[in-house]
């Protein structure tokens, strides 16, 4: 058995070349949305546009299509085939298909919602998609039975379940996995061959060789949203060509610490998810 390697040291992005251009850092796609959760997926694609990639695409039902847009002026979006309550589904298949071909990352689940057929769709996606794919939130709940296709992926996948996302994955309870976060994680990454991102204070990052624990954050974090700023923000690291994990290890760091700079200036009560976004320059250049 491998002797598991314990990382402190942040990774970090190589310095920009003064020749680069925007196909130089990649181009990211964000599968999600819904009627009546437009915010997930925008904010994903903040999370993605300050962290640095070249392009970023938004893949969402084509209701909520002008309400993405307005948003943010700098991100693409691409609308999709919907099901009757405004929730992408398998006839969607194709056309996210489509917008991943010249993806170098890839992410899925920021206000998806839930369906049979959205189950079957995300299993679709996670299992083709040939570049590395994060898979968060509802997006991790429709995988629940289907945990096993994560080990059919051909390419590698970053979950980034909360302690109640993880504890349905898993099948243990809330309380199991927070006393045993650390083991419990590496299990699974080992298990599945993933990259596990088990958010909570001090969020840990493995792949079941390696393991980081983040210690940044705090808890003003805890609001809706912020955990799409932060699967955008590891999706945008992976399209400039970062490991898996070293993107998620950095990306992280990077959320904790905007975070962190902006609990300062506004108090972790006031702070809201769209907060950490505006806060992410500030924390490039302090990290």
């Amino acid at each position: 058995m491998s002797t598991l390697k314990r990382i402190s040291d942040v990774p970090q992005l190589p310095s920009r070349s003064v020749d680069s251009h925007k196909g130089s850092y990649g181009r990211a796609v964000i599968v999600g949305g819904s009627v009546g959760m437009s915010g997930a997926i925008s904010l994903a694609g903040l999370g993605a546009l300050r962290g640095g990639a070249g392009l970023v695409y938004l893949a969402c039902p084509k209701s909520i299509w002008s309400a993405v847009a307005a948003i943010e002026p700098s991100y693409l979006t691409v609308p999709l085939s919907e099901d009757a309550n405004g929730r992408l589904a398998v006839p969607s298949i194709p056309g996210i298909l489509l917008a991943c071909q010249n993806a170098d990352a890839v992410a899925i689940g920021p206000g998806l919602g839930q369906s049979d057929e959205l189950r079957d769709l995300v299993s679709h996606i996670v299992r083709s998609v040939d570049v590395p794919c994060v898979v968060d939130a509802d997006a991790l709940n429709l995988l629940v039975d289907r945990v096993d296709v994560l080990g059919t992926a051909p390419a590698v996948r970053v979950l980034t379940p909360h302690p109640g996302e993880f504890a349905r994955l898993t099948g243990l309870t809330i309380t199991v996995v927070q006393a045993n976060r650390e083991s419990l994680a590496i299990e699974f990454a080992q298990r599945h061959r993933v990259v596990l991102v088990l958010k909570g204070a001090g969020t840990i990052v493995t792949d079941g060789l390696r393991v980081f624990i983040n210690r940044t954050g705090n808890p003003g974090m805890a609001t809706g949203g912020t955990g799409d700023v932060l699967t955008g923000l590891i999706t945008a690291l992976i399209a400039q060509g970062a490991d898996p994990f070293d993107a998620a290890c950095l990306g992280c760091h990077l959320h904790g610490l905007a975070g962190d700079i902006a609990a300062e200036e506004l108090s972790p009560p006031g702070m809201i998810a769209s907060d950490l976004p505006k806060y992410l320059p500030r924390a490039w250049k302090r990290s």
